[in-house]
């Protein structure tokens, strides 16, 4: 429907009026005309305050409005008379907008000016867009509260290269999450900070506040009550965001004003819409859950070989080995240094590795030596020629992904490279893309108007990258597209691998903008060894999940400076929880493989034999991830969003929905201070008695912190599919599944498991060779002092072949009433003495001796007398 609303102000719009003044504000513009129908509205804006600062204005710009499901709204503001540089459709697909002109023409029109403003919205849809006039500005707001959840000020500003919009927010009410990628000392952002957004290769990312590898214009708004929504603004130039606490600004210095908007109302359906929209998370294959070791310094063939000995020894899980640059051949990708990485001597190592079950990833840099470059011409130009570089090879040109014959020449070079050296994945640095020369400005591009606060002191925006006066394959400028190269070296990648391997590809990307999570995983830098950095890399994770990037972690002991033995046991405690676990260190650090100390050995034991009894469900939320966009590792409040006391909590996190992490993040500490959520908790070590909380808003425990492990709770509510741990991933999934049920208060709990080879290139696509299998748990009093509790499978599919003889082998129930007099087993409805059954804790029973195909439904039945 579309219909005229008043134009009368209400507080929101006096706040942003005065937050316009406190600015200096006097641009603005009115609205001329405006057309509707049905999830459908566009005006015509004319500028009437026009300024000189930064240029001059716009005179004339198109709004377009449209609901394009019940949980998106796209608002779009651009130049009415010129074509303006957008993020391609290519890279990100997506419908587009119906001009001013066309909708004239399809409702019969010639024009239509309305006095005062317009309003789209529709039954079934939460979301409702009203645009107000004279002067301009336009609202967001949620029907079923009446909820303001964006509300521009009467200040428009809009240049050719200067962008200006704020918006209010409601004071004390509203938590925002996102704004990336920064290190922050938070995961909540804090008022009176600027968010850079451009890719840079920063020289310290352990120093907080500065713009880092990758730019993600979005952010989750979680308001009192757990509603929560979206607000993406698609654009890849430059920008800085500046939260106010009461308001946001964004300063962009090129491009349109693109928002999006996400209705939620759950932070999950707020992730499940932007992710609908910016594409889902790829599948990673299961060997990338497991443990990872890289160094740069791992000289030769001969300290790989070393290490992973050292490993199998210490009896510490390895997936796999890494090797940074130095395989290469003075630093080129797709060579091998003669001397101490000779194929003759590297692949006979990869192929023991392989039947070991373990894997072997190099690092990629985006660029050629400038020697060694084909006689082909899809190199990054500047002034007609290409630009030249300097990284680890010396002179270098740079691919332009946006190229295709870039990204096949990539694909040629991988399939020709995996020849030698079959290799399983592939780890892309430097994208942003790094740069060591320096360059002077040749045209306006490289000083625009306005100077965005790169790396924290308005550095040029050509610092340790490519002039953005350089110019891309169809005329494209890299001051549009620099936050652009990472994704499109990521898809390159992603292609060429997936051709050449007809397998489930795994690219790491170090520099990612909206939808990259597509195509890659992530890690968060060069970090430092550092007790704050341990606690900062949570805030990071849990944003990139937020992002779309659920495959994400930090170097464990951190990459830059000398651990000591607790800072690494600490990180290794909780980097086993990470969805991406790697140690990689710098090649001046001491050596640091998990096995060095003995301390570090044995947290690794115990946090990785967790982390691999876990995989079978850290795998099937990997599927979640995959087809809803549910980050892996969430904030408390994905899980309690009506529980205000979760909002600030980012020194725990929940594994899923229910697996809360609680680690120690400082040095000597031996307890730790968690925040618990009104429930059953139940210490996944022990099984012991659950930590009951009562009360609606929860609690704080101050929990013992062992020097060797993190504290683990599981929820109850939960059911966990578990295996026994192995030293690599396909050793553990070898073995029984084992069902872990932690009980509500309620005597219920649910959970799946899903389950595929681990790498073919569909995960749960129709056709595919997958299963699916749903777990439910009941509590009933059958009669007097009897009660009977009931675990029951639901198989959604089943094609996968192996789920035939896969089996649980026991069940361990956690919260059941105790003491009891008695149990009876029973198994699709038939009693069964010979399972064996054990009271491990008080409230806690397990049944083994059981072989129950997973691929088909059971019951199993405990009655209880007391």
């Amino acid at each position: 429907m579309m219909a005229i609303v008043s134009s009368s102000g209400d507080l929101l719009a006096l706040l942003t009026f005065l937050i316009c003044l406190l600015h200096h504000c006097s641009a603005g513009y009115d609205v001329e005309s405006v057309v509707g129908s049905g999830n459908l509205l566009s005006a015509s804006l004319k500028l009437v305050n026009g300024t000189t600062t930064f240029g001059p204005d716009v005179k004339r710009l198109d709004l377009t409005a449209s609901l394009e499901t019940d949980n998106r709204l796209h608002v779009r503001i651009t130049d009415a008379d010129h074509t303006r540089w957008e993020v391609p459709e290519d890279i990100m697909p997506r419908s587009t907008s119906v001009s001013k002109d066309a909708l004239f023409q399809s409702l019969g029109m010639d024009n239509a000016t309305l006095p005062s403003s317009a309003t789209i919205s529709r039954v079934s849809s939460d979301l409702k867009f009203s645009i107000h006039s004279n002067p301009f500005r336009f609202t967001v707001s949620r029907h079923s509260t009446g909820d303001i959840l964006f509300d521009t000020s009467a200040t428009l500003v809009f240049k050719d290269r200067y962008l200006e919009v704020t918006t209010a927010l409601p004071a004390g009410r509203a938590s925002l999450y996102g704004l990336g990628e920064h290190t922050k000392r938070t995961f909540r952002l804090q008022p009176n900070d600027t968010f850079t957004l451009w890719n840079e290769d920063l020289e310290r990312s352990d120093l907080l506040d500065l713009n880092l590898y990758g730019s993600h214009p979005f952010y989750m708004d979680v308001r009192s009550g757990g509603n929560a929504h979206g607000v993406l603004l698609l654009n890849s130039n430059g920008m800085d965001i500046v939260y106010g606490g009461s308001y946001i600004t964004y300063k962009v210095i090129g491009g349109v004003l693109d928002f999006y908007f996400f209705a939620g109302p759950s932070p999950l359906a707020v992730v499940d819409q932007y992710t609908q929209f910016i594409g889902r998370p790829a599948p990673m294959p299961y060997w990338s859950f497991g443990f990872h070791q890289c160094r740069y310094g791992y000289k030769t063939v001969a300290d790989l070989e070393e290490v992973v000995a050292g490993y199998t020894k210490a009896k510490i899980p390895l997936e796999g080995i890494w090797s940074d640059i130095d395989y290469m051949d003075g630093g080129q990708d797709f060579t091998l240094d003669p001397i101490n990485f000779p194929a003759n001597r590297l692949r006979p190592f990869v192929d023991r590795l392989h039947s070991n079950g373990q894997k072997y990833v190099v690092i990629i840099d985006p660029e050629i030596k400038r020697q060694a470059t084909p006689n082909e011409d899809f190199f990054l130009k500047r002034n007609g020629t290409n630009v030249v570089g300097r990284v680890w090879p010396g002179e270098v040109y740079f691919p332009d992904f946006i190229n295709p014959r870039a990204a096949e020449y990539w694909a040629h070079k991988i399939s020709e490279f995996r020849r030698t050296i079959p290799v399983d994945g592939l780890w892309c640095d430097m994208n942003e893309p790094s740069n060591f020369g320096a360059w002077q400005p040749l045209n306006a591009l490289d000083d625009p108007p306005y100077h965005i606060n790169n790396s924290g002191t308005h550095r040029p925006l050509n610092n340790q990258t490519v002039p953005v006066s350089t110019v891309h394959y169809n005329n494209v400028s890299e001051y549009d597209a620099h936050n652009l190269f990472g994704l499109y070296e990521a898809r390159a990648t992603h292609a060429a691998l997936l051709k050449d391997t007809a397998r489930r590809p795994f690219v790491l990307s170090r520099s990612t903008f909206p939808g990259a999570g597509r195509y890659a995983a992530h890690w968060t830098g060069d970090n430092s060894a550092r007790w704050d950095e341990l606690a900062n890399s949570i805030n990071t994770m849990l944003s990139f999940g937020i992002f779309g990037i659920p495959m994400v972690g930090a170097d464990l002991c951190g990459f830059r400076g000398n651990t000591t033995q607790e800072l690494c046991s600490r990180w290794i405690q909780l980097g086993a929880f990470y969805p991406f676990a790697r140690a990689h260190t710098e090649r001046t650090t001491e050596r640091r493989e998990l096995y060095v100390w003995e301390s570090t050995a044995r947290s690794a034991r115990k946090a990785f034999g967790t982390r691999y009894r876990l995989l079978p469900y850290i795998y099937t939320l990997m599927y979640e991830a995959h087809t809803t966009g549910a980050p892996i590792v969430r904030p408390l409040f994905f899980s309690y969003p009506q529980d205000a006391d979760t909002y600030g909590v980012d020194k725990q996190f929940l594994l899923g929905r229910g697996v809360l992490v609680s680690p120690v993040l400082q040095p000597g500490a031996t307890t730790v201070d968690a925040y618990f959520p009104a429930g059953r908790w139940f210490s996944l070590y022990d099984h012991s008695y659950p930590l009951t909380v009562a009360t609606r808003t929860g609690k704080r425990v101050t929990l013992q912190a062992p020097v060797d492990s993190a504290s683990v709770h599981l929820a109850g509510g939960n059911i966990l599919p578990l295996q026994q741990p192995g030293l690599t991933t396909s050793a553990a999934r070898q073995g029984e599944f084992h069902l872990l049920v932690a009980l509500a208060e309620n005597g219920t709990a649910s959970g799946e498991l899903f389950l595929d080879d681990g790498e073919s290139t569909e995960m749960g696509g129709v056709g595919g060779n997958w299963t699916l299998v749903r777990f439910s748990c009941d509590t009933a009093m059958e009669s007097k002092g009897i009660f009977a509790t009931t675990v029951s499978s639901h198989v959604v599919h089943n094609s996968y072949t192996p789920s035939g003889t896969s089996v649980i082998g026991s069940v361990v129930f956690m919260g059941l009433q105790s003491p009891a007099k008695g149990f009876t087993i029973y198994v699709n409805n038939v009693e069964v003495k010979a399972a064996r059954t054990k009271s491990l804790t008080s409230g806690a029973f397990s049944v083994s001796g059981l072989s129950l195909a997973i691929g088909k439904e059971f019951q199993i039945k405990v009655v209880m007398s007391h």
